[in-house]
């Protein structure tokens, strides 16, 4: 079966069997039992383990499945059903594609596309798979997307690393990139338990080469957290996990309930 993904070693298209992708050249890349394979060479990584770890994954699946950020969810898949309307068969791609949370979303929102995601956390990858058993999932990183040029109608990075040249190499001319970023008051409520001064996320619309800015989707909304494992959850997936002083850990901790502001920024690009 072709393949969404291309071999990371000579570049060549990439034919999913059974049991492994294989290219032309010989290069072979196993499937794992879960459905994902890797295809982040062995000088790229950082660690032996690079991304999220099994704890990381499942405290953010439990939260995500809780359904605290559906909304975003919504939003996305209502927007992937409009930048696709009149493809036959569109090609999507979920850049830091995590547990899945959205990819899986928009695969039954767009039965017709077809679906892939990257990440580099093969424990996040375990259960995106399980989630999109249509879809195809590799450990590959957002600087050196395992994806051919031109190939993809539609891409989504959702609080991810990105790299704006590999974005506009594998998307098609007048494909869309979708960009969702924290807006300046999301998680207002947290980070003033969390510091003594907080400040609001500076918000800036980015111009990105090879990409014409669209519009903007703001999304803001108030979340209420009954459990402490629900709040810490929240905390561990957002940067302020590696950059609070212990003092504001603790306080957080402490918490069996939080009400929250929760804001996010949409941005819509158009390849040109």
């Amino acid at each position: 079966m072709s393949s969404l993904f291309r071999c990371p070693i000579c570049a060549a298209p990439l034919t999913r069997g059974e049991r492994a992708y294989t290219c032309p050249a010989g290069h072979s890349y196993d499937l794992s039992a879960e459905g994902y394979t890797h295809l982040l060479p062995a000088n790229q990584k950082h660690s032996k383990n690079p991304g999220d770890d099994k704890q990381m994954v499942a405290a953010r699946c439990d939260f995500l499945d809780k359904g605290y950020y559906a909304p975003l969810r919504q939003a996305l898949i209502d927007l992937s059903v409009e930048l696709t309307a009149g493809i036959p068969s569109p090609t999507l791609l979920d850049s830091g594609c995590g547990e899945g949370y959205y990819t899986a979303g928009l695969a039954a929102a767009l039965p017709r596309a077809r679906m892939a995601g990257i990440d580099i956390s093969k424990f996040a990858l375990r259960r995106a798979a399980k989630k999109v058993p249509g879809g195809e999932f590799a450990v590959a990183s957002s600087y050196r997307l395992p994806v051919p040029d031109g190939s993809i109608h539609l891409l989504y990075n959702v609080f991810s690393p990105l790299c704006a040249d590999e974005f506009a190499r594998v998307l098609v001319p007048g494909g869309y990139f979708v960009y969702v970023v924290p807006s300046g008051r999301h998680l207002w409520q947290m980070k003033e338990v969390l510091y003594e001064n907080p400040y609001e996320n500076p918000v800036k619309q980015e111009d990105y080469p090879g990409f014409a800015w669209q519009r903007a989707i703001p999304l803001r909304y108030t979340v209420t957290l009954d459990r402490s494992a629900d709040i810490m959850a929240l905390f561990a997936m957002t940067p302020y996990a590696w950059k609070t002083p212990k003092a504001g850990v603790e306080r957080l901790s402490k918490l069996t309930q939080l009400e929250t502001e929760i804001g996010f920024d949409i941005h819509v690009y158009q390849r040109t």
